[in-house]
């Protein structure tokens, strides 16, 4: 059975290896083609941040199957043999807790590179040192408070019920629900600062945009997106009265009005063809697998791993495997999320014009440094967007 996981997993990453390399050398060659949207210049950097994102994924994967290679065969039973003894919830806790943080310690120098190095290298880092070990403090003590109660109640639900996977499913979907509602009023910002929209023209046909789409929000803020990175993001979150309009002041910096409006436009096209609730919905079918999946492993499993059949294990079995199942549905997903994207171009195009949106989506490409090609196998698996070529095309723009 060991033989098996270890294959199963090896076969995912495998898989992983072969994309990036796959997309490291369909860039490589697409660089040196006519550069299309981007200016020749920024059409070679795109390139260029591309290739070293997959190399750096390549080696990240690379010490992710260590890692899982490390639990299966000898750290999942060392823990075990240090925190369990009678396998009651505070102490699945502690085992959980403490997998989750050797993760996380063990996974810091490569989070470190990619912030301080390889982000930075490229112009879009811009965080220092103090914000990001406070960034770090505050997500462990909201881990600690929040993820210890919740690991506790799945831990007691597991040992306390036969269909224990359903009840956790339940659990755990009522916290993504949670966590969606009030993620932009509480969460946020504790790592952000959000200012109110000062009144203005800009305010007014935000508000017009919305009213229009039929959308009562909480608000519209700007978010001090500056002091982490560069990057251009606009989004809207929250549920019900917790809905909020978020723009990043990078974007306001770099998109002229009539840009800001179109962008505004393309998310109220999410808004208003309920694609959050689609998403909300596909996250529900997906945890059920996972847990219908993972509630029901054989006895074999754990005896492979020599290791109990109790909630400390299951749940540490489902953080190193849920990835891989996840990896499958992917591009189900992505071709979903894909439609989704050309409908709300549809939209955003409508509340300003083509042109806007066109100009504002270039803009973005070439500030955030996005390569305008891909390979299809990549988009397949990774791109929650299309190409901005394919949407330039469907909004009848030349490029």
């Amino acid at each position: 059975m060991i033989i098996f996981i270890i294959t199963l997993y090896f076969l995912y990453f495998l898989a992983k290896i072969y994309i990036s390399a796959s997309e490291i050398g369909f860039v490589s060659k697409a660089k040196n083609l006519p550069p299309v949207i981007l200016s020749s210049e920024n059409y070679q950097k795109a390139a260029e941040y591309k290739i070293a994102n997959e190399r750096f994924n390549i080696l990240s994967n690379l010490y992710d199957y260590a890692l899982f290679l490390f639990w299966i065969m000898f750290g999942l039973k060392a823990l075990e043999a240090f925190f369990i003894t009678d396998g009651g919830v505070f102490q699945s806790v502690l085992f959980v807790m403490s997998f989750i943080a050797i993760n996380f310690i063990l996974s810091l120098p490569f989070d470190i590179y990619s912030t301080f190095v390889k982000d930075r290298k490229f112009g879009f880092s811009t965080i220092d040192a103090k914000t990001y070990i406070l960034d770090n403090i505050k997500s462990a003590v909201i881990f600690i408070i929040v993820g210890g109660l919740i690991i506790a109640l799945v831990s007691w639900i597991i040992s306390s019920f036969s269909l224990w996977w359903l009840w956790s499913f339940g659990v755990i979907f009522a916290v993504v629900l949670f966590i969606n509602m009030f993620y932009p009023t509480f969460i946020a910002p504790i790592f952000n600062k959000f200012t109110p929209l000062e009144e203005g023209a800009l305010r007014d046909s935000i508000e017009v945009l919305m009213q229009k789409a039929g959308l009562k929000s909480s608000g519209i803020f700007t978010m001090d997106a500056s002091k982490r990175d560069n990057r251009l993001n606009a989004y809207f979150g929250g549920l019900g009265k917790s809905k909020r309009v978020v723009l990043f002041d990078t974007l306001i910096k770099k998109l002229n009005q009539s840009e800001l409006l179109a962008v505004l436009g393309h998310e109220l096209g999410h808004f208003k063809h309920k694609d959050i609730l689609k998403n909300i919905a596909a996250t529900a079918g997906l945890l059920f697998i996972l847990f219908a999946l993972f509630g029901n492993l054989p006895d074999s499993v754990y005896e492979a791993l020599e290791i109990q059949n109790g909630a400390h294990s299951v749940i540490a079995i489902f953080l190193l495997l849920s990835s891989v199942v996840s990896f499958v549905v992917m591009p189900l997903f992505g071709l979903l999320s894909r439609k989704n994207e050309y409908k709300a171009d549809e939209y955003g195009s409508e509340c300003e014009s083509k042109e806007a949106l066109a100009g504002a989506l270039i803009k973005l490409t070439d500030e955030n440094k996005s390569f305008p090609r891909s390979h299809p196998l990549y988009i397949a698996f990774y791109h929650t967007h299309p190409p901005l070529v394919e949407r330039l095309k469907a909004l009848g723009v030349d490029v």
